[in-house]
């Protein structure tokens, strides 16, 4: 038992001062078998050593260097992949003590399978046994609570459905083990996926792919706002900027209609204009930001300060979803129409108009809208449509999905890609697995990644093609 003692001692100090790292596999597999039975090597001790004293100090060594390990891997359970991204990092640790979980599990089984086989020769008792295992139980739980809840609430791959399954069914027998293994592919998926990215742009870092010869002015869509801390376009504008784009905001109204939001977006281009010094701007306009965009470019002589205009699913030829809401009574449509108008007065809307915002949106009245609205030849108009795959690829828009399958529109929840279509258009936007891309998808608005798609790559590649034209 003292050379043991001894032996862990030394392998403490090496720890403390980082010439062993525990993290490693092989540490790992030595300690996380050796240490949880403590209560075993302490009663043990007594029991050998004459001298009480000496048993003493070798116990405080052992749950000494048993707490060190325990908390320095809880802590910082991550060893080989190492990022500059602290969430990855504690990620890519869940991972580790999942996997560490297991094999302690297993590996445990077969230890106290012994134990209890062979407990009439060993120099314990049966209730220290259970005791020791006891503890044992309790070691794995922390690893695996650990490990769960660090994925649960940092993976950006898990959408919120899954997270709340997989927290409701983590506690049975058997299907436990299959979320473990799945959320463990899960991470390393987006932990590659993501230091990818990182290497990536560390690459092109030098080249500013981004770096257009005029600024970008980005627009929303309906019901949004542009707000300081809850960006409309996820992380796609800081990705823009980290690639040498000079974005701006078009700040008009959540709720205002095309003429009122085309008066907002000219008077945003010509503070753009008037303060940088390049004399146009390229915009890129997601849903109804893309016929707001259009009238100031058309109606309100915007033209002379406009390289392009991207639009990402927007209704030129209106919405199957706002064409269904004709059905519903006035008077419900009124007090609905009365309500989100008093609220978004509240965020800043100063003349919010729902109802006439809603009816724009019409087939009829996007004919009528494209037949007074005729594109600027000083402006180079280009189109993206998204689709999704199937209803529950998006929780939020899977009833109008349907509507719109209903009427044999492939669509993204919203626009049909029909709709979608302007300018030159450079195609629909799939991906590579069934979940499709639906209308919030292609601005990042959860920011989730998920297989098969990414938004912020996406637009890194139009403002490069961009860039590449010459705009």
């Amino acid at each position: 038992m003292l050379f043991i003692c001894l032996g862990m001692a030394v392998i403490l100090v090496l720890c403390i001062f980082n010439v062993i790292k525990i993290s490693k596999n092989l540490w790992v597999a030595i300690w996380t078998l050796i240490l949880p039975h403590s209560l075993l090597g302490v009663l043990y001790s007594f029991k050998m050593q004459p001298n009480v004293a000496l048993s003493i100090v070798l116990t405080i060594i052992l749950l000494f260097l048993d707490a060190f390990c325990i908390l320095k891997f809880h802590i910082q359970p991550l060893s080989k992949r190492k990022t500059e991204d602290k969430r990855l990092n504690i990620l890519a640790g869940g991972r580790k003590l999942l996997l560490t979980g297991i094999y302690f599990t297993l590996a445990q089984a077969a230890v106290f399978a012994f134990l209890f086989s062979y407990s009439d020769r060993l120099p314990f008792s049966t209730q220290i046994i259970v005791t020791d295992l006891i503890i044992n139980i309790c070691f794995a739980a922390l690893l695996f609570i650990n490990g769960f809840w660090r994925i649960i609430i940092l993976s950006r791959r898990l959408n919120i459905i899954k997270k709340v399954i997989y927290a409701l069914i983590i506690w049975i027998p058997i299907v436990n083990v299959v979320i473990i293994l799945s959320m463990c592919h899960v991470v390393l998926t987006e932990y590659d996926h993501e230091v990818y990215k990182i290497n990536q742009n560390q690459w092109r870092k030098e080249t500013q792919v981004c770096k257009t010869k005029y600024p970008l002015l980005m627009l929303h869509g309906v019901g949004f706002r542009d707000l300081k801390y809850l960006n409309y376009w996820g992380r796609i504008p800081k990705e823009l900027i980290k690639n040498g784009a000079e974005v701006y905001y078009g700040n008009q109204e959540a709720w205002g209609t095309i003429e009122a939001n085309g008066e907002d977006i000219k008077q945003k281009i010509l503070e753009i204009v008037n303060s940088n010094d390049a004399d146009k701007v390229n915009i890129i306009a997601h849903s109804k930001g893309g016929l707001d965009a259009r009238y100031a470019i058309s109606k309100l002589g915007a033209d002379e300060y406009v390289a392009t205009l991207t639009t990402v699913s927007t209704p030129h030829r209106g919405s199957f979803v706002m064409d269904f809401t004709k059905k519903l009574p006035k008077r419900l449509v009124a007090f609905i129409g009365k309500n989100i108008n008093k609220y978004f007065k509240v965020i800043g809307d100063k003349n919010p108009d729902f109802e006439t915002a809603s009816r724009q949106f019409y087939t009829e009245n996007a004919v009528k809208f494209n037949e007074e609205v005729k594109d600027s030849e000083k402006v180079y108009y280009q189109s993206y449509a998204t689709v999704m795959s199937r209803a529950h690829s998006d929780y939020i828009l899977f009833l109008p999905f349907l509507i719109g399958r209903f009427k044999k529109q492939e669509n993204d929840g919203l626009v049909s890609v029909e709709s979608a279509k302007w300018g030159e258009f450079k195609g629909v936007l799939r991906t590579t697995t069934p979940r499709g891309i639906s209308h919030g998808d292609i601005i990042d608005l959860r920011r989730h990644d998920y297989k098969g798609f990414d938004a912020r790559e996406f637009y890194v590649k139009l403002v490069s093609e961009l860039k590449e034209s010459g705009y």
